[in-house]
């Protein structure tokens, strides 16, 4: 055998190998609840290395069991074009690109803050892009949109060592996730960006206008209604 189809047939098992590695536990968890996600175990790992205090609280929720005004309040704040697009928001990069803003802040969807709070690290450099690029992929082909929206609400961080809508709804509303309104949901989806500054059940008047905003929007897009189709 020569060299150059040795070389090519190395190549195709080392990406037959990738494929596989990456595929077969994006299609597992399409059907098993994560137990915890990359994000949290780094967390944790963080805080006991570093001698700090770090309590873990995630308990998971099935969608069904979470308020409607959750979902379209998360999907409001984060990412609207959620039930049309293919993971990525090609509007939205165009517009980073075309700014020129190195920090691309709200080009990111829900498929692809998934592929990276439960499969990858935090951080920018274009090894852990691409693999958050090629993660989300994987999850647009292999799971359905409610299951994304479902981890997503999971596996979010809402405040510091709070992940999921079933532990934040008890942490700072003393109620399951169920029975979240719409003004709590907003308030819950308002610190997203930057959960463990801002504080839900302690709203700034930031974080009041900001769950003003999601609440309007929301409304115009249609409410719940708006993801009947997921």
């Amino acid at each position: 055998m020569s060299r150059r189809r040795r070389a090519a047939r190395l190549f195709l098992q080392i990406a037959l190998g990738f494929l596989v590695a990456t595929a077969v536990p994006v299609l597992v968890l399409r059907w098993v609840p994560p137990r915890a996600s990359s994000i949290m175990l780094q967390r944790e790992i963080a805080a006991r290395l570093g001698s700090e205090r770090f309590q873990l609280r995630h308990r998971w929720v099935p969608l069904r069991e979470i308020s409607p005004e959750l979902a379209i309040a998360v999907v409001t704040a984060e990412d609207q074009k959620f039930p049309v697009h293919s993971g990525f928001d090609w509007d939205s990069i165009g517009e980073v690109i075309e700014a020129g803003d190195a920090r691309p802040r709200g080009a990111s969807t829900l498929t692809q803050q998934v592929a990276k709070n439960l499969f990858l690290w935090p951080g920018r450099s274009f090894l852990r892009k691409g693999l958050e690029a090629w993660f989300t992929i994987l999850l647009e082909a292999l799971w359905p949109k409610r299951r994304i929206l479902e981890v997503y609400l999971n596996v979010a961080e809402f405040g510091p060592g709070v992940y999921g809508a079933g532990a934040a709804s008890q942490r700072y509303f003393g109620k399951p996730a169920s029975a979240l309104g719409r003004r709590e949901s907003a308030l819950l989806a308002a610190v997203l960006p930057s959960p463990r500054r801002l504080h839900a059940a302690n709203p700034s008047a930031y974080l009041l206008e900001r769950a003003a905003w999601i609440e309007r929007h929301a409304a115009g897009l249609g409410g719940r209604s708006y993801l009947s189709d997921l």
